[in-house]
């Protein structure tokens, strides 16, 4: 068996695993995307009501583009910034349909090793092709044979639970139904009913907590018993609610100043210091009881936006290389670590601070990232294009960096704004200063988003 005849398997069809599969196929090399979703971008579909971040012209990889160009695929204007549903459905699904075959959906991968050695085994460990277990979606099961393996499946999936120590808090699976995982599109009837003239505690202090308490604002214009409980494990600061006005990210800026709108104008409370050790069930309602002993007032509906982190169990089978607290390769770990990096401030990386000690497996894309939050689109596709050059064997090019961030990175965007293709404030660029005074409450983007920060 020629290993390097096999394809590279990728592990998940949204943004960064897409790209990798049209630098390979510009490579020569063929590429298998496997997709657990019944559509390309399936992740990023779950969350079409948030804009991004970042403009169309900072979420389409080059490689992707030259792949579509012959379809008359039209690139949108590359000075707006798109919903999640508009990157799924204007970019994602038609860079899948061109890859056709090489994407396989409904294929959810449930281990990957090499062929006939567990991760003890040493002998002639290397020269093995890569095996991967896949489960279908009526349920049978096939193992697949690979040269390399690209994860790009994200962190989406496994959010991180309430309890201040990292694991669920006491009571926090039985208050499932009244509890969600992720910012809640208010648009729909269905999810507004839930939220109007409620209170909800809202877990959380970064980007998507800042859009949730908009959004909960938002609510109380039409029901006015809407009121949110903002519930931060850290005391309010300068830099709670971001750089407001002086931001040099408008987005962000945007968002703190809807969040600190939100509090100003009594339609949230904010509750300091509190560690969520258990949830407690009273009546219909349930009760945050913290680590010190402190029991908040009843609460209708509890909205966790605790970050998330990778789920790595289909990979335990592969040495890899981990930071012990950022759940991230070693050498991307302290470029990364949020205590003292913005996404603008980490530089674009590739292969070198990617690999792992087993050869030809990468973690790229959000999951690249572990536990660390602001990651940008534009650093994926950075990251596979680095990595296909290192499995073309061209390392000339896989340790060159070929993308240059602004100081502050690409993050500005239209997080607030919610008019179709919002374009950027005047002076653009990702440190032109926000919309003046009139913050229109509308779509921010998810933390943990592919797309920006």
């Amino acid at each position: 068996m020629n290993i390097q005849q096999l394809p590279v398997i990728i592990i998940g069809a949204g943004p960064t695993g897409l790209a990798a599969a049209a630098h390979l196929v510009e490579r020569g090399i063929e590429p298998l995307v496997l997709e657990a979703g019944d559509r390309a971008g399936a992740a990023v579909r779950e969350w079409s009501h948030v804009r991004l971040f970042s403009t169309w012209g900072e979420v389409v990889d080059p490689a992707a583009e030259k792949l579509l160009a012959p379809t008359g695929w039209v690139k949108p204007n590359g000075d707006t910034y798109p919903s999640g549903g508009d990157w799924a459905t204007k970019y994602l699904q038609p860079l899948a349909d061109v890859l056709g075959d090489r994407v396989r959906l409904g294929a959810t991968v449930t281990g990957v090793s090499r062929q006939g050695r567990d991760r003890v085994v040493d002998a002639d460990r290397e020269q093995q092709p890569f095996t991967v277990h896949i489960q279908s979606a009526d349920g049978s099961e096939q193992r697949l044979i690979a040269r390399a393996v690209i994860d790009a499946s994200g962190t989406w999936s496994t959010p991180s639970p309430i309890g201040g120590d990292g694991l669920p808090a006491l009571g926090e699976r039985t208050a499932n139904a009244r509890m969600s995982y992720r910012v809640p599109n208010l648009k729909n009837p269905a999810v507004r009913a839930r939220y109007a003239g409620k209170r909800t505690a809202v877990i959380g202090s970064g980007a998507s907590a800042f859009t949730a308490l908009a959004y909960l604002a938002d609510l109380a214009k039409d029901a006015p018993d809407t009121h949110a409980v903002w519930v931060l494990r850290r005391g309010i600061s300068g830099s709670t609610f971001g750089g407001g006005e002086a931001d040099q990210l408008p987005a962000r800026g945007a968002l703190g100043l809807a969040a600190k709108a939100a509090v100003d104008n009594g339609h949230a409370d904010a509750v300091t210091g509190f560690r969520t050790d258990a949830v407690e069930q009273s009546g219909e309602q349930l009760v945050l009881i913290a680590e010190d002993g402190r029991r908040l007032d009843p609460v209708d509906e509890v909205i966790v936006l605790t970050g998330f982190r990778p789920d790595l169990s289909f990979l335990n089978e592969l040495r890899l290389g981990l930071d012990e607290r950022l759940q991230a390769p070693l050498a991307l770990a302290p470029l990364i670590d949020p205590n003292q990096h913005s996404c603008g401030t980490v530089y674009p990386h590739g292969v070198g601070e990617l690999s792992h000690p087993e050869r030809d497996v990468y973690l790229a894309g959000m999951k690249s990232y572990g536990r660390a939050p602001t990651f940008l689109a534009m650093t994926g596709y950075e990251q596979v294009r680095s990595i296909a050059a290192a499995l073309a064997g061209d390392q000339e090019a896989a340790e060159r960096v070929e993308l240059t961030l602004p100081e502050t990175g690409v993050c500005g965007g239209a997080g607030l704004f919610d008019e179709p293709e919002a374009t950027p404030s005047e002076g653009g660029g990702c440190c032109a200063a926000p919309a003046t005074a009139t913050v229109q409450i509308g779509v921010g983007a998810p933390a943990s988003a592919s797309g920006g920060c």
